[in-house]
């Protein structure tokens, strides 16, 4: 008899998904940079985000997709690919709401902070978001897959922070910490609110000791159990 549709078979449908939606937002930008070096980078210095500037506010939304130069463009894909996917295989429609959290956050850190007339455009700001997001995810939302991801994206990527505060030439730490502050309140606010239910009560052992046919005693924890939800996703990794 076929089971249920579990946990893991939602979140294996939704990382396939995210994995489109995240090879075709870089498909996108990167048409986006065939664009803007064809026309000399002017689409970056026209949609660019300029402090104090109201005619920019618009390019918050914008300014993610442009960069300056190809080596500019190579360094963000991978990571925004990487943390983009993170972020995205728990739910598109979350992440979706994610990026415009974090495109507002990350320019507005610039138009409100950055000095000089300077145009900032870049990816950078999404990438810390996601970041950060990723990191914290499965703490507010008791996963603990996620939670597990989260401490390893974090030793691994801690040297990130670095260009998030001052001191990097020719980086806009502003965005970086705009979109870093965007994706910790993200997490929180996109977080899972639904109750998730209890593990199943194990099968009782009769007078023998035995459990069932194989003799094995029942591997979810009883309903109430401090761990039940442990447990739950535990066993819908086939971990259990």
């Amino acid at each position: 008899m076929d089971r249920p549709t579990s946990d893991a078979q939602v979140m294996v449908a939704e990382a396939r998904k995210a994995f489109f939606v995240m090879f075709g937002f870089l498909a996108l930008v990167w048409l986006v940079q065939l664009a803007n070096f064809a026309d000399d980078y002017a689409p970056a210095r026209e949609y660019g985000v300029v402090s104090g500037d109201l005619g920019t506010l618009p390019h918050l939304l914008t300014a993610p997709f442009l960069h300056w130069s190809w080596a500019h463009i190579e360094s963000n894909s991978g990571p925004l690919f990487i943390f983009g996917f993170l972020a995205a295989y728990r739910g598109v429609l979350r992440f979706v709401g994610l990026s415009l959290l974090v495109a507002v956050t990350s320019g507005l850190a610039v138009w409100f902070f950055e000095g000089g007339n300077v145009e900032t455009v870049g990816a950078s700001g999404l990438i810390f978001g996601y970041f950060g997001y990723v990191v914290v995810r499965g703490l507010f939302d008791r996963h603990l897959i996620d939670t597990l991801i989260g401490i390893v994206m974090a030793a691994s990527f801690a040297y990130m922070l670095t260009v998030a505060v001052p001191g990097t030439p020719g980086v806009s730490w502003l965005a970086h910490l705009g979109g870093l502050a965007g994706g910790l309140l993200g997490a929180w606010l996109f977080r899972d609110r639904r109750k998730r239910p209890a593990g199943k009560t194990p099968a009782r052992t009769g007078s023998s000791g035995a459990s069932g046919p194989s003799g094995a005693s029942g591997s979810s924890a009883p309903a109430g159990h401090p761990r039940a939800d442990l447990h739950k996703e535990l066993g819908d990794l086939g971990l259990l």
